[in-house]
């Protein structure tokens, strides 16, 4: 007979049953823990519109940092290029997601019925300018009135026909822009496009000239850029990947700009050795001065916030001038259901 009195007893073989039950159990619980640890990342390859640049800094700031890896994604870069054509590269499912430059881009996928919709965008403005000598009848984007102008092709159905409708531009004035720079530094009588972060820098290196920079956005010219772009099929099947792609970026945009950005910067020159410590800063620079991705609706909303109302400008505005039909619905240029407006998005 036992020599525990009966409640001494109980309890003990109650202990014994309990360890007992966490020993059979333990494989169980292991193997679910296991389980959940081992669930693959989901693959996500990312296609840039250009050579690794700081304009895309807080994306390779959020691969170097882990941010994608956090929340279950294994995102690999790949730089674009003159060549890169990344509508087609996401049509033909040789990426999953991409950079649209501007806001034609996914306009124009409307209009071909292509199932691509833009997700978010890191630009409020479009960093497209128009670039002159330090001459001193130009002034102002109307001073250019009448004279020429260097434009590449795609600009004469871009925000070409913006500059004709509000300062009365014709197409007279237009010459051949071939991403060459020579014509342009050799008359003192010339105009250009370029783009915010590059061209100015590039000229004032090369001729050691400042050159006058007209920034059309701050002129009113509507539309996004820079803009994270996927497929519907991406959109409908996966959402939950969609939105941790969207936190994270917004995540690495937030800590390229206020915090430090070399680990991004380190990944860029990687995949772009002819990216300087020095170009890169003075875009960082530029970027910040001129609040291309904080200004717009992002100090409401974010970093990478869209709106409604914002499109519709756009659209109204390149409508008026013919390049997209009276009755299109625009809706199905971009999806903003990721953009909760939450804390959650900065987790």
């Amino acid at each position: 007979m036992s020599s525990l009195p009966d409640a001494a007893c109980y309890k003990a073989r109650m202990r014994i049953l309990a360890a007992l039950f966490l020993v059979l159990a333990a494989p169980i619980f292991l193997t679910g823990a296991t389980q959940a640890q081992a669930a693959p990342p989901i693959h996500i390859v990312f296609v840039t519109d250009w050579k690794a640049q700081a304009e895309h800094g807080g994306f390779y700031q959020a691969v170097a940092e882990g941010l994608y890896a956090k929340r279950g994604l294994d995102v690999v870069i790949r730089e674009g290029g003159p060549d890169v054509n990344v509508p087609q590269l996401l049509a033909g499912g040789a990426a999953d997601f991409g950079i649209g430059s501007n806001a034609f881009v996914v306009m124009n996928l409307v209009q071909q019925k292509v199932p691509i919709r833009a997700m978010m965008a890191i630009f409020q403005k479009d960093p497209q300018v128009l670039i002159s000598h330090p001459r001193r009848d130009i002034n102002s984007l109307a001073d250019m009135k009448g004279k020429p102008v260097l434009i590449s092709a795609a600009t004469m159905t871009s925000f070409w026909p913006w500059l004709r409708a509000k300062y009365g531009f014709k197409d007279s004035q237009i010459r051949k822009y071939t991403n060459n720079l020579a014509p342009f530094l050799v008359d003192p009588n010339a105009i250009q496009e370029g783009y915010l972060t590059s061209e100015p820098y590039t000229i004032q290196q090369e001729a050691h000239f400042t050159p006058k920079v007209f920034l059309l956005s701050d002129a009113g010219y509507p539309g996004y850029a820079n803009m994270v772009l996927t497929t519907q099929k991406w959109l409908d099947t996966n959402p939950k990947a969609v939105q941790a792609f969207f936190n994270a970026t917004k995540e690495g945009w937030m800590h390229y700009l206020d915090g430090d950005p070399t680990p991004g910067n380190r990944l860029i020159k990687r995949d772009n050795p002819d990216m300087t410590d020095a170009i890169i800063a003075q875009a960082i620079a530029k970027m910040k001065q001129h609040e291309m991705m904080t200004g717009g609706d992002a100090p409401a909303f974010g970093i990478g916030t869209m709106t409604d109302k914002r499109w519709k400008q756009f659209y109204d505005t390149m409508a008026s001038q013919g390049l997209y039909p009276k009755e299109m619905d625009i809706k199905k240029a971009y999806d903003l259901r990721f953009q909760r407006h939450t804390p959650q998005n900065f987790q």
